[in-house]
């Protein structure tokens, strides 16, 4: 005979079920509400974010000078000097080339769609040369027909590179006093807050800091064996653009999964057009055998200990911050989540059993210092 439902349980059940969906309707509200206040002062949080993230990279240069007797100031200056003089020359070291062998590429571009004509001319597809000109023509008058739409993403791409030069130069400024007065932070926010926010909030910032520049050394780390790599393999097919294609491989690993099939697009469609098919497949060949040592071998080795996500969770965020926020999104999404990911084993010690957080506890590696953390051994400046 089967048992009946009891009716204090089932409704008891309800209520509960109830309030959990109550208080998950009002974590999300207010999750929403942050996202908001964050799209309204993207213009502010967006350089400030770049300034975090050029400080993890170069705040180990920076501890070593002050932990050499230098002053803080003469120390973030000098790493800042040394930043720029080091970007300036990525930035040559792609120009210079690009502007040198434009003419060759030009001249392979064109020889390229020359045999992409004729093919197409061709069984199967058979397309007569009236066929090409007529579309050529349609899409001329397209062009004609759309001018004021062409102005205005003119205009927009203008305005995007003079914003992207605000917020690089609020960064480099941001950069500067975050190596300057880093150290100050910490200490300064624990006197700041109330009771147990004093302990707990310096903490998750402490953890915070350590995965985030984490991710910002293993990924500039695995982005130079890429760019190593691929870079050699495009010099002995005799591949033009190698010092620039190199660079673009060591930048776009920046931006995992998305970034690497990116940069291998361009050096594949570069191979393709200047030294033929044979070269471009053997390209894509050394792509992909560099994009599994470093997916199987390198990535885990580096990045096993300092973030601790699955490759999994790595597809998806990326995935969900490209169709969030673009390129931006597609960049941020990683060590954002590997923040949440901070946050959350951070809540789930301190809900947990005494007994089962301290064996947590023994468990999980202790980070690494942070400037003016509790446990670091940088000087904290007065």
């Amino acid at each position: 005979m089967s048992a009946t439902l009891s009716s204090e349980k089932t409704a008891g059940a309800l209520r509960r079920s109830a309030r959990v969906s109550l208080e998950l309707l009002l974590v999300l509200l207010m999750a929403a509400v942050v996202l908001w206040l964050v799209g309204r002062t993207w213009s502010v949080v967006w350089p400030l974010i770049v300034g975090l993230l050029l400080t993890t990279l170069t705040w180990p240069i920076a501890r070593f000078l002050r932990n050499r007797g230098w002053r803080p100031a003469p120390a973030a200056a000098l790493v800042t000097v040394l930043f720029l003089l080091v970007g300036s020359g990525i930035a040559a070291l792609i120009a210079v080339p690009v502007a040198s062998q434009s003419g060759q590429l030009a001249d392979g571009v064109v020889a390229g769609i020359g045999r992409l004509r004729d093919w197409a001319a061709g069984p199967p597809l058979n397309i007569s040369d009236a066929q090409i000109t007529g579309a050529f023509d349609a899409a001329v008058d397209r062009i004609e027909n759309s001018a004021g739409s062409v102005v205005t993403t003119a205009v927009t791409g203008v305005s995007t590179v003079f914003s992207g030069l605000v917020t690089a130069v609020l960064a480099l400024f941001l950069m500067f006093f975050f190596l300057k007065d880093g150290p100050r932070f910490l200490p300064w926010l624990a006197r700041q807050l109330p009771g147990r926010l004093a302990t707990d909030i310096p903490v998750v910032a402490e953890r915070c800091w350590n995965t985030l520049g984490s991710f910002v050394r293993s990924q500039a780390f695995v982005g130079l064996l890429d760019a190593v790599f691929i870079g050699l393999g495009l010099w002995i097919l005799g591949v033009p653009l190698v010092l620039p294609l190199a660079v673009l491989t060591f930048v776009s690993a920046f931006v995992p999964i998305v970034g690497a099939v990116f940069a291998g697009f361009v050096a594949v469609l570069i191979a393709l057009v200047s030294n033929g098919l044979t070269d471009a497949l053997i390209v894509l060949a050394i792509i992909i055998v560099v994009q599994q040592l470093e997916g199987n071998i390198f990535q885990p080795m580096i990045q096993s200990r300092g973030l601790g996500l699955h490759a999994a969770v790595v597809l998806l965020a990326v995935t969900l911050g490209g169709s969030l926020a673009g390129v931006v999104g597609s960049l941020l999404a990683v060590p954002a989540a590997a923040l949440i990911a901070v946050i959350w084993n951070y809540l789930r010690e301190q809900l947990s059993d005494p007994g089962e957080g301290s064996e947590q506890q023994d468990r999980v590696p202790e980070p690494e210092p942070v400037p003016g953390g509790p446990e670091s051994d940088t000087p904290v400046p007065a």
